[in-house]
C-alpha cells in the first residue's frame, strides 16, 4: 500500500457556530491542499470532516500517518473508543450517548479501507502543516459568514 501523510484541522466561530476544516494530503513530493465549512456546527464535527474528507479523497487504500491537535480524534481512534461505542451502540462508558456518531461511523468505514495511525501534534506551535491545516479552516470560515 502507498503510505500517505494527513494533516487535518478543525476550527469554529463559536461552538456551536461558523465552521470550517483543513486537510493535507501528502504522498512523496506531491501535496493536495482541501478545505470544506459549514454554517452551524462545532469544533469537534470539524476535526472529524476534516479527517473524513481527507480518506475520502483517496482513490485506493493507503497506509496513512495522520496528524491532528484535536485530542477528541487522536484518542477515540488510538484508544479505540470510537470502535467501543460503536459496539455499545453509540453509549460511551460512562452510559452517556456518544456524539457526532454520523460522521464516527462515516470515519471508522474509512479506517476499515485504510491503515491509519494517529498521530497528536501541539496546535498553533512549530508544525507548519498543522499551522496551514489551520489557516485552511479559518478561511473557510470566513468564506461561510
Amino acid at each position: 500500500m502507498k503510505m500517505v501523510t494527513l494533516y487535518t484541522d478543525g476550527a469554529c466561530s463559536g461552538n456551536p457556530g461558523p465552521g470550517g476544516w483543513g486537510a493535507i494530503l501528502k504522498f512523496g513530493e506531491i501535496e493536495k491542499e482541501l478545505s470544506g465549512r459549514e454554517r452551524d456546527t462545532t469544533n469537534n464535527r470539524m476535526e472529524l470532516a476534516a479527517v473524513i474528507a481527507g480518506l475520502e479523497a483517496l482513490n485506493q487504500p493507503c497506509t496513512i500517518d495522520m496528524y491532528s491537535d484535536s485530542k477528541y480524534v487522536v484518542d477515540a481512534l488510538a484508544k479505540g473508543w470510537a470502535k467501543s461505542w460503536q459496539k455499545r451502540k453509540w453509549v460511551k462508558s460512562d452510559k452517556k450517548p456518544a456524539l457526532n456518531t454520523d460522521l464516527w461511523e462515516r470515519l471508522l468505514a474509512l479506517c476499515d479501507i485504510h491503515k491509519v495511525t494517529p498521530h497528536w501534534v501541539r496546535g498553533h506551535s512549530d508544525n507548519e502543516y498543522n499551522n496551514r491545516c489551520d489557516q485552511l479552516a479559518r478561511d473557510a470560515i470566513e468564506k461561510s459568514l
